[in-house]
């Protein structure tokens, strides 16, 4: 779990550094303003693309292989080439790059379930809980890179960032080399498997996937909107770093009791208040554009996308068995990738066309059908049976 929790530190201090910095400069390399958050958009696109890939690739070939062919591959490629593409004034390379850190992602988005298959099923809330807690320290860092790694070359300031991740990518290949995951925690070919379908009729699977994926989708919207919405309002770069800063955390921090919140008050409650956090989000944007207003709405964003995804991923541990995890994570992280990069690519038009207000006001209807959907499982839903876990 260490080992991951610092994997998971490093990859989020590029997933920051692009959410930060990779619209503005999107911005400045394309004459369109509603094709700003392209870059951003296609990092979800690599990510949505080989999500499931990379998801039945580690059950040949064993997590730590793959997490090292992501992070070296996808990561230290797709770093190198969008300084590559800054320094060239190339669109098309660094959009290229960002496509590749998406490949990244996808490989690093699995850290969460690393962890949890060599847990017990008591720890493996607090797992999960404990892996995303790694991103506390990009919160910190991520922001500060975006920003103050443009001192790196003067000759081309927005490409620095980028070459920092180039290192940071490569520590984060080394690390993942030294993870052990115990053969128990890979289940046997022989195993009998439900089929797809079968598991997605569950009331629980339903649930999780519709939390995870609204929430991230909602949560990315926002999140990839919000420097161009401080730009446009004439706030400088370091104000949106600050912004973002909080934001992370707010995503991150709550993840050191995420997991005990769980396991004391049931997943579905926790879910709830993730759905509630997010229209809370959106309100206090719809109130005004100050500084503080952007710092208050991004911090609750942060925090109730925290709830609704560790807690879907929660939830979804307990629709399927150790023999079926691949293929249900994969399918689960496709679906939430889909919504993702379609959220990130209409972060852009969507700012153009209807504000700051406007964008927020769009969220409000998928925020409610994540609450009625948790609602009917909490209160309404038929009792399911449980996948039963077999011994490795």
């Amino acid at each position: 779990v260490a080992i991951l929790a610092a994997s998971q530190a490093l990859f989020l201090m590029t997933a920051v550094t692009v959410m930060t910095l990779s619209g503005m400069v999107g911005q400045q390399l394309t004459p369109s303003p509603a094709l700003a958050t392209l870059p951003i958009a296609l990092m979800q696109v690599g990510t949505l693309v080989a999500t499931f890939p990379a998801s039945m690739l580690m059950k040949r070939i064993g997590r730590r292989t793959g997490f090292m062919l992501g992070a070296g591959g996808g990561g230290v490629t797709g770093a190198a080439l969008a300084a590559y593409g800054i320094a060239e004034s190339s669109f098309l390379l660094f959009n290229l790059g960002n496509l590749l850190l998406g490949v990244y992602q996808a490989f690093a988005m699995y850290y969460r379930f690393a962890a949890a298959d060599c847990a017990s099923a008591s720890f493996r809330s607090r797992a999960i809980s404990l892996v995303l807690a790694g991103g506390v320290i990009a919160a910190i860092l991520g922001p500060i890179n975006a920003n103050h790694g443009q001192l790196l070359w003067g000759a081309h300031p927005e490409a620095g960032p980028y070459l920092i991740l180039v290192g940071l990518t490569l520590i984060a290949t080394l690390l993942v080399g030294g993870l052990r995951v115990p053969p128990a925690s890979e289940p046997g070919a022989a195993e009998p498997q439900r089929d797809l379908g079968q598991i997605a009729r569950q009331g629980a699977f339903r649930v999780a996937l519709i939390a995870a994926a609204i929430g991230y989708a909602v949560m990315i919207l926002v999140m990839t909107a919000t420097p161009l919405a401080m730009q446009q309002a004439g706030y400088s770069m370091g104000d949106a770093a600050l912004v973002m800063q909080w934001h992370v955390l707010g995503m991150f921090a709550p993840s050191f009791f995420t997991g005990t919140l769980i396991a004391r008050f049931g997943v579905l409650n926790i879910l709830l208040t993730g759905g509630l956090l997010l229209a809370l989000s959106a309100t206090v944007a719809i109130s005004g554009q100050a500084v503080p207003q952007y710092w208050l709405a991004l911090l609750l964003l942060g925090v109730g996308w925290n709830f609704l995804f560790i807690g879907g991923s929660t939830l979804l541990t307990q629709t399927h068995t150790p023999a079926e995890r691949g293929k249900v994570q994969g399918l689960n992280d496709l679906v939430i990738f889909s919504l993702v990069a379609f959220g990130s690519l209409m972060a852009g038009a969507l700012l153009h066309h209807l504000g700051w207000i406007g964008l927020n006001l769009s969220v409000l209807p998928f925020v409610l059908i994540t609450l009625l959907a948790t609602s009917w499982l909490r209160f309404g839903a038929p009792a399911e049976p449980r996948p039963v876990e077999r011994a490795g």
